[in-house]
């Protein structure tokens, strides 16, 4: 399990970096741009993919070109969430995302729907509008709105974002490229697209390249590629229970994404917002022992 908790840890450390890159003058788009350079270099080094089958028929390239786009777009989506959703919010709507992957598996796969599915469903997305829920107190001003509707918009479009991502890995999976070969076209692909974005952003004069945001994007791919390669390790050392891996892996890092958020940052969350905390837990563990019963 101390795989699980390391895959964890990188996760939760790399919604702690896009809350304090502000703090620290670090560009959260360039960071996000040097990530996948420093992913796919990684990928090389630690995986050594082949990129021959790229080169075969059968390759779901409209797949990976999605996933090259969304990737960087939806990061830059969570950078904005944890800013102002903060880190429990923002992590929670990740983790709850696996409910637009199930939802398509029922609709587009044939999945079957049983009563632990079904109910993980209802709490899922009861939990998705509790974690986003906000009573605005007195009269609310342009300002209040405008803030209440980056509370709620951000951690939404992480929650789809993330969950159509979920979905078009599972295209590439079933194509049956390799791991290390379709992560290695992934990187390629987000790294085009997140440079592209960032290179308009500096002929337009929004941006600048700076050594602190290169420095913040080498520490977010060291951390990124760390929670993917110990995410895999995991599922090596527990070949029999990949359901066990996959629900420590999204409690774990609601858990302890809450924690940090809560404890660390002194995010403030309503008593609804607490209930919701909790009915994601529940969800997920719901989910997955939905998965775990369907797979025996």
């Amino acid at each position: 399990m101390v795989y699980v908790w390391l895959s964890v840890l990188c996760s939760v450390l790399v919604s702690v970096l896009l809350k304090l890159a502000r703090r620290f003058g670090i560009d959260i788009g360039q960071a996000v741009a040097w990530n996948y350079a420093v992913a796919s270099v990684l990928t090389t080094l630690m995986l050594r993919p082949s990129l021959a089958p790229l080169q075969q028929s059968g390759v779901p390239w409209l797949a990976l070109v999605g996933l090259g786009v969304l990737l960087p777009t939806i990061f830059l989506a969570l950078g904005a969430s944890v800013r102002h959703a903060g880190i429990v919010r923002s992590d929670a709507a990740q983790r709850l995302s696996l409910l637009i992957s199930l939802l398509a598996a029922f609709v587009l796969f044939g999945e079957k729907l049983d009563a632990l599915k079904a109910a993980g469903c209802v709490l899922g997305l009861l939990a998705m509008a509790g974690m986003v829920w906000r009573a605005e107190r007195g009269g609310a001003t342009n300002g209040l709105l405008a803030d209440g509707m980056l509370r709620w918009s951000y951690p939404l479009l992480v929650f789809v974002g993330f969950g159509v991502i979920d979905i078009l890995l599972k295209r590439v999976a079933a194509a049956g490229l390799a791991l290390g070969t379709s992560l290695q076209a992934m990187f390629a692909l987000a790294l085009l697209v997140a440079f592209a974005i960032e290179i308009t952003r500096c002929l337009r004069g929004r941006a600048r390249f700076t050594a602190r945001s290169l420095a913040g994007g080498v520490l977010l791919g060291l951390l990124n590629f760390g929670n993917i390669l110990f995410y895999l390790h995991a599922h090596r050392a527990l070949p029999h229970d990949p359901a066990l891996v996959f629900a420590s892996m999204n409690l774990g890092a609601v858990a302890v994404g809450a924690l940090v958020g809560l404890w660390l940052f002194r995010e403030r969350l309503s008593r609804v917002n607490l209930a919701a905390l909790g009915l994601a837990l529940l969800a997920v563990a719901l989910l997955t022992h939905g998965w775990e019963a369907a797979a025996h």
